[in-house]
């Protein structure tokens, strides 16, 4: 399922929403319908920036690795997979974040499900 976020200050970002979750999670915000106020915003992007800083500080965990090598390449039989390539969080929220931005300097908020 899809997740639409729009405010006038920017396009519309689409998420899928089992991604989506994390972030409005952070907020404290209602996966399914929601508004971050003008207001809220600053607090918004710092909340959001200092989870990207602490996940870029962590790379994929040995379960994740772990898993991949378990299914490709163990007995030879999956050796035409590509390598695993993992989409990092901040990757996934970097639109979201830069609406917030948006938001924040022309004073719009950012809405979903609604």
């Amino acid at each position: 399922m899809l997740i639409t976020f729009t405010s006038k200050a920017a396009s519309e970002v689409l998420m899928y929403k089992e991604h989506a979750k994390r972030i409005l999670e952070l907020l404290h915000k209602d996966v399914d319908q929601g508004v971050i106020t003008a207001a809220e915003a600053p607090h918004a992007l710092q909340v959001l920036e200092k989870e990207i800083t602490e996940s870029r500080q962590h790379s994929v965990s040995e379960d994740v690795e772990r898993d991949v090598h378990a299914h490709h390449n163990e007995d030879g039989d999956d050796a035409n997979h590509e390598e695993i390539q993992a989409v990092s969080f901040s990757t996934r929220a970097y639109p979201l974040l830069e609406m917030l931005r948006a938001a924040k300097a022309g004073g719009h908020d950012v809405v979903w499900g609604v």
